[in-house]
């Protein structure tokens, strides 16, 4: 643990947000969690406290009523709810009038910069992405500054990231997409292009990915994991901000996620979970 910080707020308790809570607390964080869906998270707080008494931690994850309960005595809050502009922006707003003064406020976000968020709050020098990859699978985290961040805060927050042994990758200046995220859509992109133009089966191309990199976790079976609606707005982001025909994600794939065949957590996406 880094003495700044100790207590972490994690605001949007879903796929990532969930592998947040449990590795903070795992490394003796004490973490609030708060999501607008209150269903489950009892189930995953009993499953994840299992867990951390068995690895002898001193951590600890509480559930909070209200989003201002969650943050009033944070020291790190990551906003890790879905990618929607307007929703976050609206939800720093509220973790910055709720949180205290000293407080660093993060966002999780895949695709957008910390920048276009500051804004909606008064402490613009204390805002960051931190934005995580899958939990234990790959142990890395992009942090980047907004416009007026201080070195202070980017330290902080890099100091922490590293205290829970996960890897930051560092952005010397903030992108679209950020370090991995930038080189994963390149590959995500052309993938779709060719599932929905018809020119090969999807297993052929996740079979290719496979043999070629070695790695079971090929592009559409990742995307499954991900969530097909998240991918979809991720997309989405791309195009909003480049307005080329080309990033707008394929109109099949739009009518997949209308469809609800979201991935993994809806039993159908790319493949078939439901046996």
């Amino acid at each position: 643990m880094i003495k700044t910080i100790k207590k972490v707020s994690i605001i949007g308790i879903g796929n990532l947000g969930t592998q947040i809570a449990e590795w903070a607390a795992f490394y003796g964080y004490q973490v609030t969690i708060f999501d607008v869906k209150q269903e489950g998270l009892k189930d995953f707080v009993e499953t994840a406290y299992k867990k951390i008494q068995q690895k002898g931690a001193s951590g600890n994850i509480h559930i909070k009523d209200s989003l201002n309960e969650a943050v009033k005595e944070a020291d790190l809050i990551i906003e890790a709810i879905p990618e929607k502009l307007e929703l976050k922006r609206n939800v720093f707003s509220q973790i910055d009038k709720a949180a205290p003064s000293h407080a660093i406020i993060a966002t999780n976000s895949s695709s957008i910069p910390v920048s276009m968020l500051e804004e909606a709050v008064e402490r613009k020098d204390k805002v960051l992405n931190i934005h995580f990859y899958k939990l234990p699978a790959f142990p890395m985290a992009d942090i980047a500054r907004g416009t007026k961040t201080s070195d202070q805060t980017f330290e902080i927050g890099k100091e922490w990231i590293e205290s829970i042994e996960i890897t930051p990758l560092v952005l010397k200046k903030q992108c679209l997409g950020f370090v991995f995220n930038r080189v994963w859509r390149a590959i995500k992109k052309e993938c779709l292009k060719i599932w929905a133009g018809g020119y090969a089966e999807l297993e052929t191309v996740d079979k290719a990915w496979e043999i070629f990199t070695k790695n079971p976790i090929a592009p559409f079976k990742f995307m499954d994991i991900i969530g097909l609606d998240v991918v979809y707005d991720i997309e989405m982001m791309y195009y909003n901000e480049s307005k080329d025909p080309t990033d707008k994600p394929p109109k099949k794939f739009e009518e997949k996620v209308k469809r609800g065949e979201l991935g993994v957590k809806s039993s159908k996406g790319f493949y078939d979970y439901t046996k």
